[in-house]
Protein backbone atom coordinates (compact mmCIF):
# COMPACT_ATOMS: atom_id res chain seq x y z
CA UNK A 1 0.00 0.00 0.00
CA UNK A 2 1.90 3.42 -1.08
CA UNK A 3 0.58 5.80 1.60
CA UNK A 4 -0.86 9.66 0.32
CA UNK A 5 -1.80 12.19 2.59
CA UNK A 6 -1.11 15.85 1.87
CA UNK A 7 -4.49 17.94 3.30
CA UNK A 8 -7.63 16.91 4.98
CA UNK A 9 -9.73 17.05 2.36
CA UNK A 10 -8.64 15.83 -1.10
CA UNK A 11 -10.48 12.88 -2.10
CA UNK A 12 -9.99 9.63 0.60
CA UNK A 13 -9.37 6.89 -0.91
CA UNK A 14 -8.59 4.60 1.89
CA UNK A 15 -9.26 4.66 5.83
CA UNK A 16 -8.68 3.51 9.38
CA UNK A 17 -12.06 3.45 11.11
CA UNK A 18 -12.25 2.86 14.68
CA UNK A 19 -14.29 0.14 16.18
CA UNK A 20 -16.84 0.53 19.38
CA UNK A 21 -17.35 -3.53 19.72
CA UNK A 22 -16.23 -4.84 23.05
CA UNK A 23 -15.37 -1.41 24.73
CA UNK A 24 -15.69 -2.93 28.34
CA UNK A 25 -16.92 -1.55 31.45
CA UNK A 26 -17.64 2.10 31.88
CA UNK A 27 -14.21 3.28 33.10
CA UNK A 28 -13.49 4.72 36.87
CA UNK A 29 -13.02 8.51 36.90
CA UNK A 30 -9.72 7.89 37.89
CA UNK A 31 -9.08 5.80 34.52
CA UNK A 32 -10.91 8.38 32.26
CA UNK A 33 -8.70 10.14 30.25
CA UNK A 34 -10.50 13.64 29.56
CA UNK A 35 -13.12 15.65 31.47
CA UNK A 36 -15.66 14.88 29.35
CA UNK A 37 -16.02 11.40 30.04
CA UNK A 38 -15.20 12.03 33.72
CA UNK A 39 -18.98 14.67 33.03
CA UNK A 40 -20.72 11.81 31.71
CA UNK A 41 -19.59 9.01 34.51
CA UNK A 42 -20.34 11.14 37.48
CA UNK A 43 -24.02 12.07 35.65
CA UNK A 44 -24.65 8.13 34.48
CA UNK A 45 -24.94 9.37 31.36
CA UNK A 46 -21.54 7.62 29.75
CA UNK A 47 -22.18 5.94 26.24
CA UNK A 48 -23.39 2.37 25.30
CA UNK A 49 -21.43 -0.10 23.58
CA UNK A 50 -24.58 -1.19 21.22
CA UNK A 51 -25.21 2.66 20.96
CA UNK A 52 -21.97 3.47 19.73
CA UNK A 53 -21.35 0.50 17.66
CA UNK A 54 -24.50 1.98 15.33
CA UNK A 55 -22.90 5.16 15.10
CA UNK A 56 -19.90 3.73 13.81
CA UNK A 57 -21.87 1.69 11.15
CA UNK A 58 -23.34 4.81 10.00
CA UNK A 59 -19.82 6.16 9.14
CA UNK A 60 -18.89 2.88 7.62
CA UNK A 61 -22.01 3.11 5.66
CA UNK A 62 -21.03 6.34 4.34
CA UNK A 63 -17.84 5.12 3.31
CA UNK A 64 -19.21 2.20 1.51
CA UNK A 65 -21.39 4.70 -0.63
CA UNK A 66 -18.44 6.91 -2.13
CA UNK A 67 -16.57 3.46 -2.67
CA UNK A 68 -13.52 4.01 0.30
CA UNK A 69 -11.33 1.12 1.71
CA UNK A 70 -12.20 0.57 5.16
CA UNK A 71 -10.23 -0.97 7.84
CA UNK A 72 -10.69 -1.69 10.91
CA UNK A 73 -9.29 -2.28 14.45
CA UNK A 74 -8.34 -6.14 15.57
CA UNK A 75 -11.04 -6.45 18.35
CA UNK A 76 -9.38 -6.43 21.77
CA UNK A 77 -11.64 -7.89 24.38
CA UNK A 78 -12.96 -5.32 26.87
CA UNK A 79 -10.37 -2.37 25.57
CA UNK A 80 -11.62 0.69 23.77
CA UNK A 81 -10.51 1.24 20.35
CA UNK A 82 -12.89 4.06 18.97
CA UNK A 83 -10.30 7.02 18.33
CA UNK A 84 -8.04 5.44 15.51
CA UNK A 85 -6.32 9.19 15.25
CA UNK A 86 -4.94 8.94 18.15
CA UNK A 87 -2.82 5.70 17.91
CA UNK A 88 -0.93 7.18 14.48
CA UNK A 89 -0.93 9.63 11.59
CA UNK A 90 -0.41 9.68 8.14
CA UNK A 91 1.92 12.65 6.16
CA UNK A 92 2.84 12.34 2.93
CA UNK A 93 3.78 8.57 2.52
CA UNK A 94 4.96 7.96 6.12
CA UNK A 95 2.77 6.82 8.82
CA UNK A 96 3.64 7.98 12.53
CA UNK A 97 3.31 6.03 15.54
CA UNK A 98 1.37 8.51 18.11
CA UNK A 99 3.62 8.42 21.06
CA UNK A 100 0.05 8.08 23.36
CA UNK A 101 -0.77 7.28 27.03
CA UNK A 102 1.29 4.08 27.61
CA UNK A 103 -2.14 2.13 28.52
CA UNK A 104 -3.24 2.67 25.10
CA UNK A 105 -0.27 0.80 23.52
CA UNK A 106 -2.41 -2.50 22.30
CA UNK A 107 -4.50 0.28 20.53
CA UNK A 108 -1.38 0.14 18.04
CA UNK A 109 -0.82 -3.66 18.04
CA UNK A 110 -4.55 -4.07 17.01
CA UNK A 111 -3.68 -2.40 13.42
CA UNK A 112 -0.64 -4.42 12.66
CA UNK A 113 -2.35 -6.02 9.72
CA UNK A 114 -2.76 -2.62 8.11
CA UNK A 115 0.87 -2.21 9.24
CA UNK A 116 2.14 -4.93 7.29
CA UNK A 117 0.74 -3.61 4.18
CA UNK A 118 2.41 -0.43 4.49
CA UNK A 119 6.33 -1.82 4.92
CA UNK A 120 8.18 -0.90 7.39
CA UNK A 121 10.62 1.19 5.66
CA UNK A 122 7.12 4.08 5.37
CA UNK A 123 6.22 3.64 9.54
CA UNK A 124 8.59 6.00 11.38
CA UNK A 125 8.42 5.84 15.66
CA UNK A 126 9.28 9.01 17.17
CA UNK A 127 12.51 9.16 20.09
CA UNK A 128 10.17 8.65 23.31
CA UNK A 129 10.10 11.83 24.50
CA UNK A 130 8.32 13.48 21.53
CA UNK A 131 4.64 13.43 22.73
CA UNK A 132 1.89 13.24 19.81
CA UNK A 133 -1.26 12.18 19.12
CA UNK A 134 -2.66 12.44 15.38
CA UNK A 135 -5.74 14.59 16.35
CA UNK A 136 -3.25 17.49 16.95
CA UNK A 137 -1.43 17.53 13.60
CA UNK A 138 -2.87 18.63 10.47
CA UNK A 139 -1.42 18.13 7.26
CA UNK A 140 -2.61 20.95 4.87
CA UNK A 141 -0.74 21.26 1.70
CA UNK A 142 2.68 23.27 2.22
CA UNK A 143 2.05 23.36 5.80
CA UNK A 144 1.86 21.16 8.78
CA UNK A 145 -0.23 22.62 11.52
CA UNK A 146 -0.10 21.21 14.95
CA UNK A 147 -1.89 21.68 18.23
CA UNK A 148 0.45 21.78 21.27
CA UNK A 149 1.18 22.86 25.05
CA UNK A 150 4.33 24.30 26.16
CA UNK A 151 4.02 25.33 29.74
CA UNK A 152 5.93 23.99 32.33
CA UNK A 153 3.05 22.24 34.11
CA UNK A 154 2.74 19.92 30.89
CA UNK A 155 2.79 16.96 32.99
CA UNK A 156 0.36 18.18 35.10
CA UNK A 157 -2.12 18.27 32.33
CA UNK A 158 -3.36 14.25 31.52
CA UNK A 159 -5.15 16.68 28.27
CA UNK A 160 -2.16 18.41 27.16
CA UNK A 161 -0.91 15.11 24.67
CA UNK A 162 1.44 17.01 22.01
CA UNK A 163 4.77 18.43 22.99
CA UNK A 164 7.39 20.64 21.21
CA UNK A 165 9.91 17.67 20.99
CA UNK A 166 7.47 16.26 18.88
CA UNK A 167 6.77 19.49 16.76
CA UNK A 168 10.71 19.76 16.36
CA UNK A 169 10.77 16.51 14.90
CA UNK A 170 8.19 16.31 12.39
CA UNK A 171 9.84 19.71 11.33
CA UNK A 172 12.64 17.85 10.90
CA UNK A 173 10.83 14.82 9.07
CA UNK A 174 9.32 17.06 6.25
CA UNK A 175 11.67 20.03 5.83
CA UNK A 176 9.64 20.69 3.03
CA UNK A 177 6.79 21.78 5.09
CA UNK A 178 6.02 24.75 7.29
CA UNK A 179 5.41 23.59 10.37
CA UNK A 180 3.04 25.96 12.72
CA UNK A 181 2.35 25.42 16.21
CA UNK A 182 -0.69 26.47 18.12
CA UNK A 183 -1.08 26.59 21.97
CA UNK A 184 -3.96 24.91 23.20
CA UNK A 185 -5.89 25.78 26.37
CA UNK A 186 -5.92 22.56 28.57
CA UNK A 187 -8.43 22.10 31.32
CA UNK A 188 -8.23 18.52 33.27
CA UNK A 189 -11.79 19.21 34.81
CA UNK A 190 -13.59 21.27 32.63
CA UNK A 191 -14.41 20.26 29.11
CA UNK A 192 -15.86 23.59 28.01
CA UNK A 193 -12.52 25.16 29.02
CA UNK A 194 -10.01 22.35 27.21
CA UNK A 195 -9.44 21.85 23.66
CA UNK A 196 -8.09 18.12 24.07
CA UNK A 197 -6.74 18.26 20.66
CA UNK A 198 -6.41 20.86 17.35
CA UNK A 199 -9.13 19.26 15.33
CA UNK A 200 -11.21 20.11 19.45
CA UNK A 201 -10.94 24.23 17.95
CA UNK A 202 -10.28 23.75 14.37
CA UNK A 203 -10.55 22.16 11.11
CA UNK A 204 -10.04 22.77 7.25
CA UNK A 205 -12.74 21.86 4.47
CA UNK A 206 -13.20 22.19 1.51
CA UNK A 207 -10.46 23.72 -0.48
CA UNK A 208 -9.66 26.92 1.40
CA UNK A 209 -12.12 27.01 4.54
CA UNK A 210 -12.38 26.51 7.82
CA UNK A 211 -14.16 25.65 11.20
CA UNK A 212 -12.65 27.40 14.12
CA UNK A 213 -13.31 28.17 17.67
CA UNK A 214 -11.13 31.44 19.12
CA UNK A 215 -10.95 30.30 22.90
CA UNK A 216 -9.89 26.85 22.22
CA UNK A 217 -6.57 29.11 21.69
CA UNK A 218 -4.08 29.97 24.31
CA UNK A 219 -2.62 32.85 21.98
CA UNK A 220 -4.93 35.13 20.47
CA UNK A 221 -2.37 35.93 17.59
CA UNK A 222 -2.26 32.13 16.58
CA UNK A 223 -5.81 32.14 16.58
CA UNK A 224 -5.84 35.35 14.29
CA UNK A 225 -2.85 34.10 12.16
CA UNK A 226 -5.28 30.88 11.31
CA UNK A 227 -8.46 33.53 10.47
CA UNK A 228 -6.22 35.72 7.87
CA UNK A 229 -4.91 32.56 6.99
CA UNK A 230 -8.46 31.65 5.63
CA UNK A 231 -9.91 34.54 5.25
CA UNK A 232 -12.48 36.06 7.76
CA UNK A 233 -15.34 34.84 4.71
CA UNK A 234 -14.44 31.81 4.60
CA UNK A 235 -14.45 31.08 8.18
CA UNK A 236 -17.41 29.57 10.40
CA UNK A 237 -17.01 30.34 13.97
CA UNK A 238 -18.50 28.00 16.36
CA UNK A 239 -19.53 29.00 20.10
CA UNK A 240 -18.20 27.35 23.45
CA UNK A 241 -21.27 25.20 23.33
CA UNK A 242 -20.70 24.34 19.71
CA UNK A 243 -17.16 23.55 20.50
CA UNK A 244 -18.03 21.50 23.57
CA UNK A 245 -20.17 19.46 21.33
CA UNK A 246 -17.39 18.80 19.01
CA UNK A 247 -18.37 20.91 15.66
CA UNK A 248 -15.13 21.14 14.71
CA UNK A 249 -14.39 17.19 14.60
CA UNK A 250 -16.28 16.49 11.30
CA UNK A 251 -14.11 14.38 8.23
CA UNK A 252 -14.01 15.01 4.74
CA UNK A 253 -14.25 12.55 2.41
CA UNK A 254 -13.37 15.03 -0.33
CA UNK A 255 -13.41 18.70 -0.99
CA UNK A 256 -17.40 18.69 -1.76
CA UNK A 257 -18.59 16.14 0.63
CA UNK A 258 -18.16 16.06 4.84
CA UNK A 259 -19.67 13.86 7.17
CA UNK A 260 -21.51 15.56 10.44
CA UNK A 261 -22.81 14.78 13.24
CA UNK A 262 -27.25 15.40 12.68
CA UNK A 263 -26.80 17.72 15.48
CA UNK A 264 -24.71 20.24 14.14
CA UNK A 265 -27.34 22.49 12.37
CA UNK A 266 -25.69 26.02 11.92
CA UNK A 267 -22.74 24.40 10.66
CA UNK A 268 -24.36 21.99 8.40
CA UNK A 269 -26.43 24.66 7.03
CA UNK A 270 -23.23 26.70 6.81
CA UNK A 271 -21.73 23.96 4.83
CA UNK A 272 -24.39 23.52 2.31
CA UNK A 273 -24.59 27.06 1.67
CA UNK A 274 -20.91 26.65 0.96
CA UNK A 275 -21.80 23.92 -1.81
CA UNK A 276 -20.60 20.97 0.20
CA UNK A 277 -22.52 17.94 0.43
CA UNK A 278 -23.47 17.28 3.75
CA UNK A 279 -23.50 13.38 5.09
CA UNK A 280 -25.13 13.29 8.46
CA UNK A 281 -24.53 10.93 10.96
CA UNK A 282 -25.51 10.18 14.57
CA UNK A 283 -22.23 10.64 16.57
CA UNK A 284 -23.70 12.18 19.56
CA UNK A 285 -22.88 9.27 22.19
CA UNK A 286 -19.25 8.76 21.01
CA UNK A 287 -18.72 12.90 21.24
CA UNK A 288 -19.32 11.97 25.32
CA UNK A 289 -15.75 10.80 25.30
CA UNK A 290 -14.51 13.69 24.00
CA UNK A 291 -13.97 13.01 20.28
CA UNK A 292 -15.99 12.91 17.31
CA UNK A 293 -15.88 11.93 13.30
CA UNK A 294 -11.98 13.53 12.91
CA UNK A 295 -10.76 11.19 16.07
CA UNK A 296 -12.28 7.94 14.96
CA UNK A 297 -10.30 7.80 11.54
CA UNK A 298 -7.40 7.52 10.30
CA UNK A 299 -6.91 8.47 6.43
CA UNK A 300 -4.51 6.43 4.81
CA UNK A 301 -4.47 7.90 1.08
CA UNK A 302 -5.91 11.09 -0.29
CA UNK A 303 -5.99 11.31 -4.29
Amino acid sequence: MKLNIQNETSRLKAVILGTAESVGAIPSIADAYDPKSIQHIKAGTYPKESDMVKEMEAVAAVFKKFDVTVYRPKVIKDYNQIFSRDIAFVIEDKLIKANILPDREREYEAIQHVLDKIGEENIIVLPEECHVEGGDVMPWNDYIFIGTYSGEDYSDYITARTNMDAVIAIQELFPNKTVKAFELKKSNTDPKENALHLDCCFQPVGKDKAILHKNGFLVEKEYEWLLNFFGKDNVFEITKEEMYHMNSNVFSISEDVVISETNFKRLNTWLREKGITVEEVPYAEIAKQEGLLRCSTMPLIRE
